[in-house]
């Protein structure tokens, strides 16, 4: 025991803490989502953000100082997105030819996915600057407070309604798309993937790869194009209302 808490406080103290305590805790998670079969509530990356946010309150870390450590693998986000350009070379031919009904696709799924946000923060009332915040919540976080900045939002808000928007759909998309019988085989897993990254962005594409790799191709397209659509439409349709 005595040489458990010399380590914590040794680990506390360093920037070593945030990325040990990320990567013990997500392995820890992972190995517990396959365990269990791989059920979508039991997401590993929503139950390690309960964890850490568990342990940061009580042990009394600040944010700051666990992102003083964490950073090394927020730092791995930029190259883990490129890669999932990767099984979208391999299936380039079948993209070619379905480039336009993909673009329309991208286009009516974003659009759909700002206006039902935007049209119920609106009915219930809710501030302009929340409402506003709303409408890249189907972008991943990055981006949305980006835009969030550029139609009168709040970038906090909408990284945080990013961040839910995307765990909502990793934890839901299964029993949605049964619900709505969209087939587990064959070009169902391509809609399934499309639909996935572009309503829940980079947390649903990580959720669509692990259950197929044609659903993560088509998952890993839908967040690239919804981040491009969005990036440059959002702005010019928010200034033309």
């Amino acid at each position: 025991m005595p040489r458990f808490v010399e380590l914590w406080v040794y680990l506390s103290a360093t920037p070593l803490f945030g990325l040990t305590a990320t990567l013990v805790v997500y392995l820890l998670a992972q190995a517990a989502y396959a365990r269990l079969g791989s059920p979508p509530w039991a997401n590993p990356v929503m139950w390690s953000v309960v964890a850490l946010a568990c342990l940061l309150t009580a042990t009394g870390v600040d944010y700051p100082s666990y992102f003083a450590g964490a950073q090394f693998i927020h730092f791995l986000l930029g190259p883990a997105v490129v890669a999932l350009a990767w099984p979208l070379w391999l299936r380039r031919a079948e993209l070619r030819a379905r480039g336009m009904r993909v673009m329309l696709a991208a286009l009516l799924g974003g659009g759909a996915a700002a206006a039902s946000a935007v049209g119920l923060a609106w009915a219930f009332g809710l501030p302009p600057e929340v409402v506003l915040s709303m409408a890249p919540k189907s972008v991943t976080a990055p981006v949305a407070m980006g835009i969030a900045e550029k139609i009168g939002g709040v970038p906090a808000l909408s990284a945080v309604f990013a961040v839910i928007t995307g765990m909502v759909g990793a934890l839901t998309g299964k029993y949605l798309f049964d619900l709505l019988r969209v087939p587990a085989a064959g070009e169902g897993w391509t809609a399934r993937g499309f639909a996935l990254g572009t309503a829940s962005h980079g947390i649903g594409a990580a959720r669509a790869l692990q259950v197929n790799a044609d659903a993560g191709a088509y998952a890993g397209l839908a967040l690239g194009l919804q981040v491009v659509l969005a990036a440059l439409l959002m702005p010019l349709v928010f200034r033309l209302l």
